[in-house]
């Protein structure tokens, strides 16, 4: 058995500390850091099924099913965040997931496969794609926000029915790159392609069939789990961040983010330290677009269901992070090369930011 699943096997058992530190009024903050904890094997677990029932089910099914499940724990925690009208957080951590996966985890990416090959290469004309709507995402969030602070007396219902406008529109438009990557243009995406079917013969996952009944399993009970541990974490998330001082805003950028995409973060890491800079990078920012342009609207969406006033109105500071954020993953993405150096502007601006946020609600308090 390998290190990551040893590690994986033991990270399970703050599941049932986690029920039972709830049920027993251990505390909130005991609660909180457990759930948290619980939540990364089964996060983990969830994609390593997704891929798996990919293999089975073929390349166009098998996307589908990658970018629907693809920020499945980020989407189930922030679905239970919403229903509980801690709106704050749930738009947080929209944010937070947008730019941990744009500086945090292709920076770590770049950085750590630089320092093992001098210069790496990946497709320049995927991340110019990526880019572009990349700059829709941030167009979607700025309208609504730029509407609320310039037109006096607005109301929230109008601020709400624009966003659940748009909300539409970004579906639509993730639907239609999806048709793009795997049918149309499916043929840019085939190094990619190649990365993974090399990293599953390096594994010897392409050895056999995997048993899709298994994942499908796994992948179900892994789901409703995720949901249960979501449930502890949001119930005890003020109080907890609360005792340790952390903002909501803090919480929600960089704390929840980091949870929900640790499988994430792991996976890009990993391929890039083999090399295989394409299938990185399109873990990063194929992560990024998910959540711009499917789990924002989606929780648009849900909020109208769910009668909680969630919008695309954001915080104007969290605009900027996700406008800076955007702006210099394309700047260093654009040419198709990457280097340890531009991983590290990368990770600077993600710790930039951090401390940013971390202190926003001090300066605010002092202006």
């Amino acid at each position: 058995m390998s290190v990551k699943n040893v590690i994986l096997f033991g990270l399970l058992l703050f599941i049932p500390i986690s029920v039972a530190a709830h049920f027993l009024a251990w505390g909130d903050l005991i609660v909180f850091i457990t759930a948290a904890l619980g939540i990364l094997p089964l996060a983990a677990w969830m994609g390593t099924a997704t891929e798996e029932i990919a293999v089975v089910i073929g390349p166009v099914f098998g996307g589908l099913l990658n970018a629907t499940f693809g920020n499945a724990t980020e989407l189930i925690i922030a679905l239970v965040a919403l229903k509980a009208g801690l709106i704050d957080i749930v738009k947080a951590s929209i944010t937070g997931s947008i730019i941990s996966n744009l500086l945090l985890v292709m920076g770590f990416s770049m950085f750590l496969g630089g320092l093992r090959y001098k210069e790496q290469v990946f497709q320049s004309d995927i991340a110019r794609m990526n880019a572009s709507s990349m700059n829709l995402a941030v167009i979607a969030i700025l309208i609504p926000t730029a509407m609320n602070y310039t037109s006096s007396g607005i109301n929230q219902t109008a601020i709400q029915d624009l966003s659940l406008a748009v909300a539409v529109v970004l579906i639509l438009v993730y639907g239609l790159t999806l048709l793009f990557s795997m049918k149309t243009h499916a043929y840019l995406y085939e190094a990619g392609v190649a990365d993974i079917e090399a990293t599953e013969n390096e594994t010897d996952h392409a050895a056999q069939q995997p048993n899709i009944w298994f994942w499908m399993i796994i992948l179900l009970v892994c789901t409703v789990f995720v949901a249960i541990e979501s449930e502890l974490l949001v119930d005890a998330l003020t109080v907890a961040t609360s005792r340790l001082g952390l903002t909501a805003l803090f919480t929600g950028v960089i704390i929840v983010p980091i949870v929900g995409n640790a499988a994430e973060h792991a996976t890009a890491v990993t391929v890039a330290l083999k090399n295989k800079m394409d299938l990185s990078v399109s873990v990063a920012m194929g992560s990024s677009l998910q959540i711009a342009l499917f789990v924002a609207p989606v929780l648009v969406i849900a909020g109208w269901i769910f009668h909680q006033p969630m919008s695309l109105d954001f915080n104007p500071f969290e605009l900027v992070a996700v406008a800076v954020a955007v702006l210099i993953a394309n700047s260093i993405s654009s040419d198709g090369k990457s280097n340890w150096l531009e991983g590290t502007l990368l990770l600077a601006t993600y710790t930039v930011l951090g401390f940013a946020f971390y202190f926003h609600p001090l300066i605010e308090g002092i202006g």
